[in-house]
């Protein structure tokens, strides 16, 4: 052999274009496809006298789970209207009308984000609970013999808990929206007489529908998935669908009836996630984003 030939670098092993996909694939497919296939697939048994699916159809056929998908559709509504109201209304007040310590104001809000849902309810256990300051100081004060104030433990204290929780989804984009729009507009169309109002209707609310439709489109996901703040308030009779799989699961052993609860839950959250992606996709994505 030359010393020449000694010299020549081995050559350089090719991997086929795309292979680098593979590892984070097989990792994905270990810790998370492979464990939700295993709950589709009990969900999707069956018998050989109800076949196919039918572990599902016996589920769906109860008066628990048609309860609890009513539940889950009324507390989702109800605090995805709530985070949107909130949500334009808390925007307008910062981008608009700002007021000393506005910005400290709004990263405030924005750390809700980073905080367990659990936490939120607790301050709320702590406030407007049986054993509350707020029913502490009535009873104290009034001589009431029992708490008055019991709205905590029904659905529109979940639903509050939500909307306290989730709003920041909504304010966040539209914070980004506003900080977009022309302010030579608003100061024309002021100087030209128009109230605030029609300034309002007319200029700054369609600027702020994409980020509306897709900040109520995620806290629409979000709140449909909730299972921390339902449990922690405990309301009497308000059982969702992420607690019936709980329940089923957990409580009854029933790991049949939790797969199934939990496929439909799954094919709901695709769905939901699916027009949030089309909603942002849409509309230019931009201040919509989270990110």
């Amino acid at each position: 052999m030359t010393l020449a030939a000694a010299r020549t670098p081995a050559p350089a092993l090719r991997l086929p274009p795309g292979a680098w996909i593979v590892p984070p694939l097989l990792v994905l497919g270990v810790i998370f496809f492979y464990p939700l296939a295993l709950i589709v697939a009990q969900g999707a048994s069956g018998t050989a006298q109800a076949g196919a699916f039918g572990v599902v159809r016996r589920v769906v056929a109860t008066t628990l789970f048609q309860s609890a998908l009513l539940h889950t559709i009324e507390i989702a509504a109800g605090a995805t209207l709530g985070c949107l109201a909130l949500g334009l209304a808390l925007a307008l007040s910062l981008s608009f009308a700002p007021f000393p310590g506005a910005r400290a104001a709004a990263r405030l809000i924005d750390t809700f984000i980073a905080l367990p849902t659990f936490l939120m309810t607790l301050a709320f256990t702590f406030i407007y609970g049986s054993a509350g300051l707020l029913n502490g100081w009535l009873m104290e004060s009034f001589g009431f013999a029992s708490p008055p104030i019991g709205f905590l433990y029904t659905i529109w204290g979940v639903i509050l808990a939500e909307v306290t929780v989730y709003t920041p989804f909504v304010l966040r984009p539209l914070l980004a929206a506003f900080s977009q729009l022309d302010q030579s507009q608003i100061e024309i169309a002021l100087g030209l007489g128009a109230r605030p109002w029609r300034v309002t209707r007319e200029i700054i609310l369609p600027a702020a529908i994409p980020a509306l439709l897709a900040g109520g489109s995620l806290c629409l996901l979000l709140t449909v998935n909730e299972f921390g703040i339902v449990l922690f308030i405990g309301a009497k009779g308000v059982i969702t669908l992420p607690l019936l799989v709980y329940g089923k699961a957990i409580q009854e052993g029933d790991y049949s009836a939790a797969c199934a609860i939990a496929t439909i839950n799954v094919v709901l959250s695709v769905v939901l996630y699916t027009l949030y992606r089309v909603t942002v996709a849409r509309l230019g994505g931009g201040g919509a984003r989270l990110g």
